[in-house]
């Protein structure tokens, strides 16, 4: 029976890998669609979505069943409910991909953002592909020095989204209420998916530690 259920805490583990993997590949096919206004790319990432979401409900119903039915405690029962919880951070960063997604499918056959302010947005997802092949190593590795380079990205992120805020709020700020109603939910949505990287890292650092990090809630 122990063997049984070291087998499926590996599942879980690799599960969580696997969603980490499309999420990554999400993220770098939302940003080709949103730089480049392709529909097709976006409507890819749109549909794999549900991909995301099905691994993610698959996951978290081994997980309950596994505390129901093993009586888990310890360091087993820390793997269980952190799986349960990243899994949550994960199917979210994948929604926000498709957020971005969807913004690009809106707007063609325009681009989403104003030709002055795309560099900002350029780094932002350069940040976010970065963030999201750490954690699929972190979850990979269990390496936590990783988890200083995901924060620190999430710095950079957290600097760049105020920014934009600043930019929409400055005086020569000309473009149209659209517009800029797609400019400030663009940036949210690339920053709240480097806020669940930081989160899925600090998972992984409960895991390892023992040692919880409380954190603002995400929404």
């Amino acid at each position: 029976m122990r063997k049984v259920f070291q087998a499926e805490l590996h599942q879980i583990g690799e599960e969580l890998i696997e969603i980490s993997q499309l999420v990554s590949e999400a993220i770098q096919k939302a940003n080709s669609a949103f730089q480049g206004a392709d529909t097709e790319l976006a409507q890819e990432v749109i549909a794999a979505d549900a991909r995301i979401d099905f691994l993610q409900n698959s996951l978290d119903e081994r997980a309950i069943d596994i505390l129901a039915l093993q009586g888990p405690v310890a360091s087993d029962l820390r793997m269980i409910v952190g799986a349960l919880r990243m899994s949550a951070s994960l199917e979210r960063m994948g929604d926000l991909a498709r957020h971005v997604a969807q913004l690009a499918r809106l707007r063609y056959p325009a681009h989403v953002i104003p030709e002055k302010i795309r560099p900002t947005f350029d780094e932002l997802a350069v940040l976010d592909i970065q963030i999201a092949g750490k954690v699929t190593e972190l979850l990979e590795t269990r390496n936590l020095d990783l988890t200083n380079e995901i924060n620190a990205a999430n710095a950079r992120v957290n600097e760049l989204h105020a920014g934009v805020f600043k930019a929409v709020a400055a005086a020569d700020w000309n473009e149209t209420a659209p517009t800029t109603v797609d400019v400030t939910l663009a940036s949210r949505y690339f920053e709240r998916f480097a806020d669940h990287g930081v989160s899925v890292a600090r998972k992984v650092t409960y895991l390892v530690t023992g040692e919880w990090q409380p954190s603002a809630p995400l929404n």
